[in-house]
């Protein structure tokens, strides 16, 4: 009885997001641990299966930096941005689209479901401009210098076409974060805001972040205090008090931008947990943090 009881419950959330684009953003530990990234790449494959269709953004910076360990290339960061020249680029685009992408969408076959992989060079689907070179203040010292990051892009506009015509005919694509510049240059994005910016063209119901806590916390020290569902106007409080801070802030940003770019809501959840995707989509009380408008 408690396994039915657990599929009465799923029904309602089973028949409200039907042929709905559920955008899963794969990073922290759902990235670096092989458990989880199986238990993931399953969730994943269920989805398509019970009507939803899934679409898949990865991260990849922990495994693009232990690369450039092996090759005695210091990772280089500024305001949380890789700092990216053309060596570093080649290393992106082998971790990112070689490695990582092929063995999720590996993982996808496994579970028997279709997963197809794609970067965001292919058919042009993500265009980008480098980000321009801009002032840094040092904390320290309070010395300010201009620092150019490199091949390092900014997101110019997404032709969501390719992924429209994978998501029709029941592929899952499996998203690299990498775009093109307009003269053919491959330029390093942010997975989350590649995520963000790709629910809210696709036109997803939810986005869904996985991370490596819980969520968002009322006191960041304590697990325990999770804050399960919040209002955007609610979170700029949080932002201002240091509640909401430091990698945790990037991603309640891009999630604030998906919904009010037209995403119903957005899920920053423990990649950590076994089939946290799951419980997040089809529970009353889910697992992670939803954000609503």
């Amino acid at each position: 009885m408690e396994t039915v009881n657990i599929l009465i419950e799923a029904l309602p959330y089973i028949k409200k997001f039907h042929k709905k684009k559920i955008l899963i953003k794969y990073g922290g530990h759902a990235m670096v641990d092989e458990k989880a990234m199986d238990s993931t790449a399953r969730d994943t494959v269920l989805l398509k299966y019970v009507g939803m269709n899934p679409i898949v953004v990865h991260g990849g910076g922990p495994e693009i930096s232990r690369a450039m360990d092996k090759i005695g290339k210091e990772p280089k960061f500024i305001e949380g941005l890789r700092i990216t020249d053309r060596e570093t680029m080649d290393i992106v685009k082998m971790v990112l689209v070689g490695k990582i992408n092929t063995e999720i969408v590996s993982r996808i076959g496994w579970h028997g479901g279709n997963g197809v992989g794609i970067s965001g060079k292919d058919s042009k689907l993500i265009e980008a401009v480098r980000k321009a070179p801009h002032e840094v203040i040092n904390n320290v010292t309070g010395e300010k210098k201009i620092v150019d990051l490199g091949l390092v892009g900014e997101i110019r506009s997404i032709n969501p076409e390719i992924v429209n015509v994978l998501t029709k005919n029941d592929y899952i694509p499996i998203i690299s974060p990498i775009g093109v510049a307009d003269n053919g240059e491959t330029l390093n994005l942010n997975a989350d805001t590649v995520a963000g910016d790709m629910a809210s063209e696709m036109d997803a119901e939810k986005l869904i972040i996985l991370t490596d806590v819980p969520g968002i916390l009322a006191d960041p020290k304590d697990p325990e205090s999770l804050i399960r569902k919040i209002k955007i106007d609610e979170i700029e409080e949080l932002i201002l008090d240091g509640t909401i801070t430091e990698g945790m802030l990037p991603k309640t940003m891009t999630c604030i931008k998906a919904i009010e770019d037209g995403v119903s809501s957005a899920h920053i959840i423990d990649g950590r947990v076994k089939h946290s995707v799951l419980l997040e989509i089809f529970t009353k009380k889910g697992i992670g943090t939803m954000i609503k408008s």
